[in-house]
This record gives C-alpha cells, structure tokens and sequence, in this order.
C-alpha cells in the first residue's frame, strides 16, 4: 500500500476532513485509547520532529531499531491493530478533546509548510537519518492507522 504524501495540500485536505469527521464521543473500533487521547497520541511524534519532546536513546536499542523497527514505521505495510507502543509515545491521562484537535491541526500544518526540502535527510533519534518520503509515510501512515481505529 502507497500512502498519500503528507507534502501535498491535497493530502492535508484529506487529513483535515477526517480531523474534522472526528467527534468528543467517537468510540474506538479496536484499541484503549479515547479520541482525546489517541489525538495526543499522534502529536507526540510531531512534538519530538519539532525538538519539543525529547527522546533519549542508548546506543544498542537505536541500532536494534533502525536495524529491525525502521522498515515496519516507515514503510507502506499498514501498521497492525493493537500493536505496541513505544512507552514515550503512551497517553494515559485524560485529554481536553477540542485542545487536542487544534493541537494535531497545528502539527500536520506544520510538517506540511517547512516541505518536504526541510525534512530530506532530516534525521531522529531512533532511525538515523530518514528521507522526506520516509518522514511522509512515518507521519501519514499513524495518521491513517488512528483514523481508521476511530472510524474516520
């Protein structure tokens, strides 16, 4: 499967309709997270590519990750239902919903003005270094994986 890349407007447009199909009542189709949560969810990747998370990582498990991990979040395999979740990128705590859903708007404008020049070669702490296509489908593909979970 191809993912829709996240530097097109039309991308984003598409993004923004199933953002906005998105309701405080929303009831997840698999998964514990509620739509307030699983919206903080997917800003913590966008606050760690931003510097505003930081994730520290020790040598042998970034080698273990961009060995073994990397394909899977930036390829064009679907994620799983129910998969594991990095600890860092866990929300547990109860969210305000309408703050979370300016928040991700913010976020996926933000990845979408810097462009995909910002991003080429762009490296993170886990993989190393990722090309813009490779931050497209790492954003694009969670995107897709939550709306899906909540119907949308």
């Amino acid at each position: 499967m191809s993912y829709p890349y996240i530097f097109d407007a039309d991308t984003l447009e598409q993004n923004k309709v199933r953002l906005d199909a998105l309701t405080k009542d929303t009831q997840p189709l698999w998964g514990k997270m509620n739509v307030a949560q699983m919206l903080a969810h997917l800003s913590v990747s966008y606050d760690v590519a931003q510097g505003k998370t930081k994730v520290k990582m020790n040598p042998l498990m970034r080698f273990f990750l961009k060995t073994f991990i990397k394909k899977g979040v930036v390829g064009n395999k679907p994620y799983p239902k129910n998969g594991r979740t990095a600890p860092y990128f866990l929300v547990v705590d109860e969210r305000d919903f309408e703050g979370e859903k300016k928040k991700l708007l913010e976020n996926m404008k933000w990845v979408f003005n810097k462009g995909e020049t910002f991003f080429e070669g762009r490296p993170t702490e886990s993989f190393g270094k990722l090309t813009s296509k490779e931050w497209s489908n790492l954003f694009q593909k969670h995107l897709d994986h939550h709306f899906k979970q909540f119907g949308v």
